[in-house]
């Protein structure tokens, strides 16, 4: 059964509309995992031998042993916030006489071969091969402590299964637990309880008697059953459903009525991101990613002005490239319904292009706190702003018209890869680079005030053409509607 379950996966991913997109996404995450897998060999290897000669006085297994428990903090949050869980689309399998139980054990079996699983891998064997040829323990007290570690690497791959299962849909449930963990590290911090400390001994102990192994496998298999009976009892089409919802969301933007034929798609696109996790991340990440300044500013090392307008360009338009470059994609559910009305796609463009440039427009108001570190920094990031809603936001459009590959806006936003192709990869080299160059030529050639000059200019120049930029991009648009529903269609990853 697991043969036929991975085969019907080569098929549907091949069979994909996306699978170009698909393989070239893979092929980067290739490239990925082999600059990890060989960063953190490095480290497994020089870990011993690095430990032996800055702490001769210490054990180096005690050593590390004391920072096990801090690296599983880490690598639950590094899972969370990256590992993909393993899916199954269980709606062509309800009809068949196929038990659910081998379907949710190849879930589970499937995620223990994650990635995140092998790379420990990397770390642990070097350092416990080191050590049994040091000589410092038995190789049966080495062998327990490595089955111990890998126990542990599988414990916290379930644990994660459980934690984006219960709380991705209400990360506010996290807040006990996160809170938890900081006044733990306080007291560590201050040395009022060291935790690592105490757990570091339990992991000394464990060494001097290896059978204690055990317990870590112990709760690999109780976290698996865990999971087993929460998938068994979701394995069917309405587990998702809401039995009740109190409050209703009446959000209903009518102060979007004053831009006449564009408020219909204003509404639209305001009420996917207020209602919608993956689009609302955007603004949240949007708001964050805006004290990138702050590690850029500070430094001597970035002080050439070509830096800063990369800079200002990514502050005021973050926004507008994680939103922007996934349009029309965010209305892939009803994009065909759109498209068989009477709709102008002009309309229906210019409303992003508006929604988008407002965001500019915040992002850059909301920037000018950077003043503190001198006006050219203040009007690099206007001009900046400026480029963007001329130039950028036409060139997100026209880019859309690549889009095929539909999202899900119930899907988690975290490792969430769905709607990106190869149009996302190849967008961000005109987006980021052309100003720098633009610039760059225009500082080294003439002056800091003609580089400015040059980008307000055709930031000024596409404004003044948005109209008929935005008429050649419906056009566009149209030409390439049946082979975008057809990929809207598809639900391959």
């Amino acid at each position: 059964m697991f043969k036929r379950f991975l085969w019907l996966e080569w098929k549907s991913f091949f069979r994909s509309a996306s699978v170009g997109k698909s393989i070239g996404l893979k092929v980067l995450l290739i490239f990925l995992a082999l600059y990890f897998s060989v960063a953190f060999l490095a480290l497994g290897i020089g870990l011993y031998p690095l430990l032996q000669e800055t702490f001769p006085d210490q054990d180096p297994l005690q050593m590390v042993n004391r920072f096990v428990l801090l690296w599983l903090v880490f690598e639950l949050g590094f899972r969370f916030m990256l590992q993909t869980l393993p899916v199954l689309d269980i709606k062509p399998l309800l009809n068949l006489p196929i038990p659910r139980r081998k379907a949710v054990n190849f879930v589970l079996l499937k995620s223990m071969y994650s990635f995140f699983n092998f790379l420990p891998l990397f770390i642990i064997i070097p350092f416990g091969i080191f050590c049994i040829y040091k000589g410092d323990y038995g190789i049966w007290n080495i062998l327990g402590w490595m089955v111990a570690m890998i126990a542990i690497t599988q414990c916290i791959n379930f644990l994660n299964f459980i934690i984006k299962k219960k709380f991705t849909d209400n990360l506010k449930a996290l807040i006990p637990a996160i809170l938890l963990v900081v006044i733990l590290g306080a007291l560590e911090y201050f040395e009022v309880f060291e935790i690592s400390f105490w757990f570091g001994k339990m992991m000394d102990y464990l060494v001097l008697n290896p059978y204690l192994a055990i317990v870590p496998i112990i709760l690999v298999i109780a976290f698996y059953k865990w999971n087993q009976l929460n998938l068994e009892s979701k394995f069917y089409l309405d587990a998702g459903l809401k039995e009740k919802q109190k409050d209703a969301d009446t959000k209903d933007f009518v102060w979007t009525k004053k831009f006449g034929a564009l408020a219909p798609f204003l509404q639209l696109d305001l009420k996917l991101i207020w209602r919608n996790k993956r689009p609302k991340t955007t603004i949240y990440m949007s708001l964050l990613l805006l004290c990138y300044g702050l590690f850029i500013y500070p430094s001597d090392m970035y002080g050439h002005p070509a830096m800063y307008v990369f800079v200002g360009i990514f502050m005021t338009g973050i926004f507008m490239i994680n939103f922007g470059q996934f349009v029309p994609s965010w209305d892939a559910s009803y994009y065909p319904m759109i498209m068989s009305q009477n709709i102008p796609l002009k309309d229906y463009l210019s409303s992003k292009a508006m929604l988008i440039s407002f965001s500019v427009i915040i992002l850059a108001i909301l920037s000018t706190p950077y003043i503190y570190f001198g006006w050219n920094i203040l009007l690099i990031n206007m001009v900046a702003a400026l480029y963007n809603i001329g130039v950028n936001v036409p060139i997100l459009l026209y880019s859309g018209s690549f889009n095929k590959k539909r999202i899900d806006l119930d899907k988690s936003p975290f490792m969430n890869y769905q709607g990106t192709g190869a149009a996302q990869w190849i967008v961000g080299l005109p987006l980021m680079f052309l100003p720098i160059l633009i610039f760059w030529l225009l500082d080294y050639f003439i002056g800091f005030e003609a580089g400015l000059i040059g980008l307000s200019g055709l930031g000024i120049l596409g404004l003044l053409l948005r109209s008929s930029l935005m008429k050649y991009i419906a056009g566009v648009y149209q030409k390439r509607k049946y082979a975008m529903i057809n990929g809207f269609k598809q639900t391959g990853e």
